[in-house]
């Protein structure tokens, strides 16, 4: 399952640079959120490989989910996928903008990709191991090594939300020993923890399940986990409340000690 995600994100990947290249036009959706050509042609592509790949799994998306559909039944298994996490970082012509696929069973992210087409780097995790791979200019996979998470060490560094700083946000950081912050877009906060490069990401306000499902499968995979405020695991699938797979606030953390 890894090996199809990655060649899906990496697939996706270029569809979106060749359009970061040219430029598109920004519309946005009922919430204001930003969407464009990006988004929904790297969606497109990827939910056809996984519905082709594993046709009994079921698939939630971000933008077949604005559009109002959804499976008309979800098990205990399936996917999760953010096609272009960061619009705002893509239209704004910053580079932390990913691709993002997951699997999740039992409430759990299981296997996820995470991949950052401008910078080349993709990130996978599956149980036991999570990677970091190196992505040559041709798109392809060159080179990848195991990553963990490292033991908190204070001063904590710190990675936040380039787009979506919030004031409980900031406050929950005064509170920490922090040598650093980080501010980062999309799901490389998660990926920057699991590769042993910060300690720990506090997120306050609205995040959607496919906005975190891929990072925190890579986070887990690497010995972190994600909990909410009260201390237990962010679980996924959640459909019983007023907007489906709507996160709470929730804590990463690159180790759990």
């Amino acid at each position: 399952m890894q090996a199809v995600f990655e060649r899906l994100a990496l697939d996706a990947g270029r569809v979106i640079m060749d359009i970061f290249r040219r430029g598109c036009a920004v519309e946005h959706k009922d919430d204001q959120s930003p969407v464009t050509e990006a988004d929904r042609a790297a969606e497109a592509l990827i939910l056809e490989g996984l519905r082709e790949a594993f046709p009994a799994i079921p698939c939630v998306a971000e933008e077949e989910s604005a559009a109002g559909i959804m499976p008309v039944r979800l098990d205990s298994a399936f996917f999760l996928v953010d096609p272009l996490d960061g619009t705002k970082e893509f239209v704004s012509r910053r580079a932390d903008f990913t691709v993002n696929i997951a699997f999740v069973r039992d409430g759990a992210p299981a296997v996820g990709v995470v991949y950052a087409p401008c910078s080349g780097r993709l990130y996978a995790g599956r149980p036991g191991r999570a990677e970091a791979v190196e992505v040559d200019e041709t798109g392809a996979p060159a080179a990848r090594r195991r990553i963990v998470g490292r033991e908190p060490v204070m001063p904590l560094a710190v990675v936040a939300s380039r787009s979506h700083r919030t004031p409980e946000t900031d406050e929950f950081i005064r509170g920490l020993a922090a040598a650093e912050i980080v501010s980062v877009g999309s799901s490389l906060k998660f990926c920057l923890l699991a590769a042993g490069e910060a300690d720990i990401y506090p997120r306050f306000g609205r995040t959607m399940e496919w906005d975190t499902a891929a990072g925190d499968a890579v986070l887990r995979a690497a010995g972190g986990l994600t909990t909410t405020l009260e201390g237990r695991p962010l679980t996924y699938g959640k459909r019983g409340q007023g907007t489906p797979f709507v996160n709470p606030s929730f804590i990463a953390r690159a180790r759990m000690v």
